[in-house]
């Protein structure tokens, strides 16, 4: 699925969202990872994909202990990620990453391309769910 991601297509829509700053340094370090680096990445953006589609479609509720697990691991992700709020030293302290991550579930829900990478609106709507239930319990 994001193995034909081309993250340039959507340079001026993160610029005009974020800023040139964070485009370029997300940018930056994509092309700082090298084919192998790149493709360690998408394996695991494709693998956190799966597992929240499997999530959702489990029945098992957005707070339970294993979409818990997704979750973490998708903040693991997004922390992983120069450019990102969730990147910033101390983001979790100041309420910087609660922010993101909220502001992220709604973005995944409300925009159709996100909400696609995770079955569509019903998988989305459960990403946001265990994504606000993580910052309620993790990032307090």
């Amino acid at each position: 699925m994001s193995h034909t991601f081309d993250h340039t297509q959507y340079k001026d829509e993160v610029e005009q969202r974020w800023g040139a700053d964070a485009y370029a340094a997300g940018d930056q370090w994509w092309r700082s990872l090298g084919k192998d680096g790149q493709d360690a990445f998408r394996a695991t953006t494709d693998q956190l994909i799966n597992d929240w589609i499997a999530a959702a479609e489990s029945g098992d509720d957005p707070t339970s202990e294993s979409a818990q697990e997704v979750a973490q691991r998708h903040v693991e992700w997004l922390c992983s990620v120069p450019g990102t709020p969730a990147h910033r030293a101390g983001s979790e302290k100041d309420g910087t990453l609660d922010g993101y991550l909220r502001g992220l579930g709604e973005m995944y829900v409300a925009d159709d391309r996100f909400a696609a990478n995770y079955g569509g609106n019903e998988g989305a709507s459960f990403v946001r769910d265990a994504l606000a239930h993580y910052a309620d319990t993790q990032l307090g």
